[in-house]
């Protein structure tokens, strides 16, 4: 097989880039500057959790009522600084940390990565690539592997992300640049996927009990927004691209990669042992694959959600086990290329591996441990309903033309966006009120859930707040040891705005020329 020179680092200026306009330089070096003077992350959750405990005293039993299909349903602001919530809080403590979701999904898939990562599968794979991708498509190949991630839960934030980075440095590029694009496209872009996902069945049924408020026989279809978020794919591709290469990259040319060098990836041409390790790798990946679609593929397959037989499906068996299985894709090809290479002697060197990878998340542990905490408590005070509520109240009275009121959900949902993380938990809030109130303005649920996703998307890479994005900062400073919240902040801003813009007006575009969002996807009511 031969192989070609073109993946040797030379520079790490992305291909046919241009300076920045000097204002945006400007402003961005003063949101990094500003975020990298606050605390860092884990002391930001201390900080977020000890806000929470004293609005929550202040506002304590303060009632507000939140729409439902079975009526308006009260909710009171809890005091978490009261002894018994306090009692619960550290009672609780253990159990809220280690259930907290994200910690999970990445410890287990990276013990996976890590082997592969360490027998040199990852590295060989990536020399292939590089070797077969021009460079000038390097960018917008990641940004479309991040979105198609969206597929398979949360598995962009653990696998596309660190290999943006990983990606770019061995292309001579800088990393950061490659994991503010992967980022962008994982969760900037979170409802832009052409494949339908298991957000869409979910966000359709809370969708379908809001309208129902207002019209009970009102239906909706899971794919309803299908075409709409189909199109986004290249819209979001291609905003993407632009901001890596002409934006996010000229500013990071004088950012110096001070990683630990026997930790980063390095390129070269590739050995007689590893291609053989790849080869063998790969195909046992790809029997991996076969034999799950295999154990899959009949309809009484314990893999599928009964009695419905829905493989992908949300609460389907398969994709609760998205994660376990990415463990063993990984694992197992890790295993065999360091056993066809030479680079694994004894099992003790799989061991080595899972260790590695773990010993790189202890920051993001700790980080972990004070997001959980400040999760729980905020969402036993209420104030985030409480927040969605308010928010919507003031939208509906406002009472704009059809139009701006859309916009107008777009940027309550980003707002919101920046303390409640879960799409399904937002939209369990905010659809009770904005479905209905829109339905009595013409407007479709099927265009507000859109409204939504957009929203819901878009500031996803600005908040702190947002679960993973510690573990983003954390594979960063990999590479550049000094990255703060204002340097992911200040890469990601750009991608923020330029998404939210770009999408908005897709969105609008595709309404004033009637184009439908996706299968029975109009945009009035009735």
């Amino acid at each position: 097989m031969a192989h070609t020179e073109l993946h040797k680092p030379h520079s790490t200026d992305p291909p046919d880039s241009g300076n920045p306009p000097g204002l945006v330089t400007r402003v961005l070096a003063w949101v990094e500057k500003i975020g990298n003077k606050l605390p860092d992350p884990a002391v930001l959750f201390v900080l977020a959790l000890l806000i929470t405990w004293v609005v929550s005293a202040f506002l304590a039993g303060l009632t507000f009522e939140v729409p439902s299909v079975d009526g308006a349903k009260t909710r009171t602001v809890a005091n978490q600084l009261s002894g018994q919530a306090l009692t619960t809080f550290l009672a609780d403590m253990v159990k809220t940390f280690t259930g907290f979701h994200p910690l999970g999904v990445v410890l287990v898939a990276l013990l996976g990565v890590g082997v592969a990562e360490h027998s040199g599968f990852i590295n060989a794979a990536l020399k292939r690539l590089l070797g077969v991708t021009p460079a000038f498509l390097l960018t917008p190949m990641l940004v479309l592997v991040a979105i198609l991630s969206h597929t398979a839960a949360d598995a962009g934030y653990v696998l596309v992300i660190p290999l943006g980075g990983v990606i770019f440095h061995a292309a001579g590029r800088h990393p950061l640049a490659g994991i503010a694009a992967a980022f962008a496209g994982v969760s900037g872009g979170f409802s832009a996927n052409p494949i339908p996902s298991s957000l869409d069945p979910l966000l359709q049924g809370l969708t379908q009990e809001a309208a129902k408020i207002i019209d009970p026989a009102r239906t909706v279809n899971p794919l309803c927004n299908w075409l709409f978020t189909g199109v986004s794919t290249f819209v979001i591709i291609g905003v993407a691209w632009f901001i890596t290469d002409r934006i996010v990259e000229p500013r990071l040319k004088n950012t110096t990669v001070d990683g630990d060098k026997d930790e980063l990836p390095t390129m070269g041409d590739m050995t007689p042992p590893e291609r053989r390790g790849l080869s063998a790798g790969l195909w046992s990946m790809l029997a991996g694959i076969l034999i799950l679609v295999a154990l899959s593929w009949p309809a009484s397959s314990p893999l599928r959600a009964q009695p419905s037989g829905e493989l992908t499906g949300h609460g389907s068996p398969l994709m609760a086990s998205i994660v376990p299985l990415i463990f063993l894709l990984f694992l197992l090809p890790g295993i065999v290329f360091g056993w066809v290479s030479g680079t694994f002697s004894t099992h003790r060197d799989v061991i080595k591996g899972m260790s590695k990878s773990m010993a790189t998340m202890g920051y993001y542990i700790v980080m972990a441990f004070f997001a959980s905490l400040f999760i729980y408590s905020f969402n036993q005070s209420q104030l985030g309903a409480l927040l969605a509520v308010q928010g919507a109240s003031a939208l509906k009275a406002l009472a704009m033309p059809g139009p701006v009121t859309v916009i107008a959900v777009i940027l309550l949902c980003a707002t919101v966006n920046l303390v409640i993380g879960s799409a399904s938990a937002k939209w369990a809030l905010l659809a009770p009120i904005l479905v209905p109130m829109l339905m009595q303005l013409g407007i479709s649920p099927e265009l507000t859930q859109a409204a939504y996703r957009v929203g819901d998307s878009t500031t996803n890479i600005v908040t702190p707040l947002m679960p993973y994005f510690p573990l983003v900062v954390a594979f960063a400073q990999r590479y550049v040891k000094k990255t703060g919240i204002g340097t992911m902040v200040s890469l990601m801003l750009p991608y923020m705005v330029g998404f939210i813009v770009t999408w908005t007006l897709l969105l609008i575009t595709m309404w004033l020329l009637g184009i439908p969002l996706g299968v029975q996807g109009g945009y009035s009511y009735p």
